[in-house]
């Protein structure tokens, strides 16, 4: 079993990012510059958020973070994607998901500009990515990609089953791992699924997003089998000095031993997750995916 190590692979694309920064600023230039909007106090948002700010500083990056309690209106947020829309200065951006319940998510995804959309949530980069044309990918899927492409992963003709349908995750993941260059086979598995651990376990390369503390067992997983665990469920521990314990979708002690490779959490996609939205916003400033 070898691990997956999300620190070592994000750390080199940081490292590369960091350089061009450098150069950039060698040269007089305006550096990249990525705002987060964050509406109320979720605790794993706010930490996610915290970790995407730290990353930006670190490859030198110009950074934001826009802080509205949870009670502003739809409409106040509507005004405030316009004026980042609008923004010369602003690269790119991301609204924290999830929102209050108030607040229609569809509606602020599609108000803003796809150029800026550097998470690749809004429906031009989602219909574009589908059709295989240059766009902004969710900065999870990404991720997983150079996590595989990394290790040398061989994708072409293996079967994978992707568990979970989210926008986010698992139905951008399913779609790219189809993608030719890519080559899986492809089943995707969601709580409607019958008789999942028997279609898990035929899959070369399983990835799950469900959400789920521990939810994929060693009897799910086949010998020799690809794991990737985008889980992270905090779970009290007595152990631990903040009282929580981050564990995934997998029950890594039982199931690391069957695989060939496999993700740890920490550790492992988290970090190419904020990664991947790094090099999303450098590709904005770069306009390498509209010409405007």
């Amino acid at each position: 079993m070898e691990l997956l190590d999300g620190k070592v692979v994000s750390r080199g694309l940081k490292d590369s990012i960091a350089a061009e920064v450098a150069e950039l600023k060698a040269q007089g230039k305006r550096v990249p510059f990525l705002v987060a909007v964050l509406v109320g106090d979720d605790d794993a948002s706010k930490i996610y958020v915290a970790n995407k700010d730290k990353a930006c500083q670190e490859v030198g990056f110009g950074s934001t973070v826009l802080k509205f309690p949870a009670d502003i209106t739809e409409e106040f947020l509507l005004k405030e994607i316009d004026k980042l829309n609008k923004d010369p200065e602003v690269d790119g951006f991301i609204v924290q998901l999830p929102l209050p319940d108030h607040i229609n998510e569809s509606r602020i995804i599609e108000a803003i500009d796809p150029r800026k959309d550097v998470d690749g949530f809004h429906p031009t980069n989602t219909g574009r990515m589908v059709s295989g044309l240059p766009s902004f990918l969710p900065a999870t899927p990404c991720g997983i990609l150079e996590l595989l492409k990394y290790y040398n992963i061989d994708t072409r003709g293996k079967h994978c089953v992707v568990i979970g349908r989210s926008n986010i995750v698992g139905r951008p993941m399913a779609n790219l791992l189809s993608q030719k260059g890519i080559d899986c086979t492809v089943t995707i598995c969601h709580s409607r699924t019958l008789n999942l651990a028997e279609e898990v376990r035929r899959a070369d390369i399983v990835v799950s997003a469900v959400g789920s503390p521990r939810f994929v067992t060693a009897d799910m997983i086949k010998p020799g089998a690809v794991v990737v665990d985008v889980g992270m469920n905090r779970l009290r521990s007595d152990q631990t000095k903040s009282g929580w314990k981050l564990v995934g979708d997998v029950d890594f002690e039982n199931v690391a031993p069957k695989c060939s490779y496999i993700t740890p959490v920490p550790g492992g996609v988290g970090l190419m997750t904020i990664s991947s939205l790094i090099a999303n916003t450098l590709r904005a400033y770069k306009k390498e995916i509209y010409a405007w």
